[in-house]
């Protein structure tokens, strides 16, 4: 008798650490940093009345430019950029069936699973192979649920950093633009060798000052608009207690998609491509998270500026290269 009291005992540690183990997993995917860099893996910013139209393709993005994700910008029917046609519509909700039906199964086999835990026969004993599978993936939902509402009730709010205010600047370096870059517009924009300049200086300029969490230099720099969006992604990095660093940022290669006046101010949108190094830190103890300090990497971007007459470049909007 003592002997299969020992098995039962132990088939339930060793059940218990494949939960605890799937648990862990799973809660600490839900804790990993999912911004990095201004703008990563995300289109943002407003291009005037051409917002919701994709830049033309170029010889460094070729398959153009990712629809705009965020912007505060509204499409109209009456938009030129969409070219007369109404808006997209938000999908409609998708019914509860689904749902309910998902709800009530999770119910039933929680409570019947409880049960045969507090019996002695183990989440779903007796059920078959295939059903004690399904109660251990169950378990290791509702470890998981218990781990992120204590998560949840015990975590304390981060303090938001300390901006700096002070400015950055770097040396511009030549960006050559592309054969026919300027699209045809009803008022046409020349862009020349000091524009191209000013548009390199401004992808240094305002990654670095991203990475400081300067939010002063960067609204000498962008929109109020990028800016935002800019404060939010280092607010949400901030309560993580994680710091984005992007270091050694250096042009490739860039040309021009279209340029236009519209409303009294002049647009560039500007595809580039460009090596930098990006790691997520932890800002308590300096400690890596993502990403490597020592790897290089590349992206492709879309880039769109905007000026008033007499008025320096402003960063606008970045669109992700598909």
């Amino acid at each position: 008798m003592s002997g299969t009291v020992t098995i039962k005992h132990s088939g339930l540690m060793k059940r218990l650490g494949v939960v605890l183990a799937v648990a862990s997993l799973v809660f600490a995917q839900t804790l990993a940093p999912v911004d990095a860099r201004p703008g990563d893996g995300g289109s943002m910013g407003s291009r005037g009345n051409r917002t919701f139209s994709a830049p033309p393709a170029t010889n460094t993005a070729p398959s153009g430019a990712a629809p705009m994700q965020r912007s505060i910008t509204q499409p109209t029917p009456s938009s030129p950029s969409m070219g007369g046609q109404a808006p997209m519509q938000q999908p409609a909700a998708a019914p509860s069936f689904g749902r309910s039906l998902l709800g009530g199964l999770a119910g039933g086999f929680l409570g019947a699973g409880l049960f045969g835990m507090l019996s002695g026969h183990g989440f779903m004993g007796g059920m078959g192979g295939f059903m004690s599978l399904l109660g251990l993936v169950f378990q290791a939902l509702i470890v998981v649920g218990l781990i992120y509402f204590v998560y949840r009730l015990f975590r304390k709010p981060q303090p938001q950093p300390a901006y700096a205010d002070q400015g950055y600047a770097r040396s511009p370096v030549e960006m050559m633009p592309a054969s026919g870059g300027s699209s045809a517009s009803a008022a046409p924009v020349q862009i020349g060798d000091s524009d191209y300049a000013a548009f390199e200086k401004l992808l240094g300029d305002v990654q670095e000052a991203y990475s400081r969490e300067d939010l002063s230099a960067l609204r000498g720099m962008a929109t109020p608009e990028m800016v935002s969006y800019f404060g939010d992604d280092l607010a949400r990095n901030s309560q993580k207690g994680l710091v984005d660093r992007v270091t050694q940022v250096k042009l490739l290669q860039g040309d021009l998609a279209e340029s236009w006046n519209e409303n009294g101010s002049d647009y560039a949108s500007v595809a580039m491509r460009f090596s930098f190094i990006n790691a997520m830190i932890e800002r308590a103890t300096n400690r890596v998270v993502s990403g490597d300090p020592n790897q290089t990497q590349e992206a492709t971007e879309i880039w769109t500026f905007r000026r008033v007459p007499g008025g320096p470049w402003m960063l606008s909007a970045i669109q992700q290269a598909h």
